[in-house]
Order: structure tokens, then sequence, then C-alpha cells
């Protein structure tokens, strides 16, 4: 019924819709109280094992940090080539299926990989990043990103050639791009902070 309603961009418009309800969540009142909500679960997060290694054993947490750059190498680079690809910068002999298929399966891994990782170091400096703002413009960037990758990008590389105007591919792509580099650059931020 809602594609019908919304037309054949019914997953764009509610991804739209989801991120423009999460900005006004960000600059609203509302955002101080949920986040003051969420101290007990950031004390709780320093008392884990994670959070007790990561606090005393700085070579695990410097360990666990490399491994989550090296995700976000990962991630970064299936991002800038799918994204060359549906641009036509590079790999212009190679299919785009091709390329959109294996820099999503390497998509995948970084994803995780970083997610795992982050959630032991912010186990770690919990109460540090609770009080950054920046670390929650990342979190917003992450789930935005993550969102518009899998809700957005991919059902439409996914469709077949032709149906999808090559203008709005592009502008997909350049869209990821900005999205991955927001959530790299305040990742960057948070270890200026504090």
């Amino acid at each position: 019924m809602p594609a019908t309603l919304l037309g054949p961009y019914t997953r764009t418009i509610l991804v739209v819709a989801v991120l423009a309800a999460t900005l006004a969540f960000a600059l609203s009142g509302v955002r101080g109280e949920v986040y003051g909500n969420l101290l007990p679960m950031f004390e709780w997060m320093e008392t884990t094992w994670f959070g007790f290694i990561g606090k005393t054993w700085g070579a695990a947490f410097a360990t666990i940090q490399a491994f989550h750059l090296l995700g976000l190498a990962l991630l970064g680079g299936s991002v800038l080539v799918a994204e060359g690809r549906l641009l036509g910068v590079f790999l212009t002999d190679t299919p785009q299926g091709t390329i959109t298929a294996r820099c999503n399966r390497m998509f995948n891994i970084a994803l995780a990989t970083l997610i795992a990782t982050g959630v032991f170091m912010a186990c770690g400096v919990a109460l540090k990043i609770y009080y950054l703002p920046v670390y929650w413009y990342k979190m917003l960037a992450l789930c935005g990103g993550a969102l518009f990758h899998y809700l957005v990008r991919q059902p439409l590389v996914e469709r077949a050639p032709g149906e999808v105007n090559p203008w709005l591919l592009k502008l997909v792509a350049v869209a990821s791009i900005m999205i991955w580099f927001t959530v790299a650059a305040t990742g960057r931020w948070i270890g200026f902070s504090g």
C-alpha cells in the first residue's frame, strides 16, 4: 500500500523522513532528556570487562584501535571504489554489478569490524565520550550512513542497468562519499576532543 502512495522511491522517502526526524530530535530540547537517561548505561559500560580491559591495559586498547582503523580503511576503500565506479572515474572496463557486489561484501565486513571494535573502545572511555557532543554526531552520521547504504544506495544500484537515471546514481555516489567522510571525520575529531 505505501509503495502505491509514495511511488517507486518509497524507501528513499522513508529514509529522508527518518533522517529529518533524527535531525529535529537532535536540535530539540528532548535530546537533553534522552541523553541524560543514557548516563547510567555509559557508567555501566565502564564497569564491564571491556571497560576494565580498555582502561587498564593500554596495549589491548591500542590493538583494538588498530583493528578499528583497519576496518575504517577497508570501509573507506570499498566506498571509494564502488562510488568511483558509479561516477565513471575508474574501473570502467569492469561491469558495475561485479564491482558493486564485491565492494558490498567488503563494506559489510568493514562495518561489522567497526561496530565490534567501536563498542570495545567505547567501553574503555564511556564517560569521556558521553560528554563529547562530537561522539553523538558520529553516531548520528554512522546510523544515517548505514540507513542510506542499505535502504537507498543498494536498492538503486542493484536495479537493472538503464532502469535508474545515471545522474541519480552519480548523485547517490557523491552523497555516499560525503556521508562516510563525515563518519570518519567526526571519529577523528573525537581523538582531538576532551
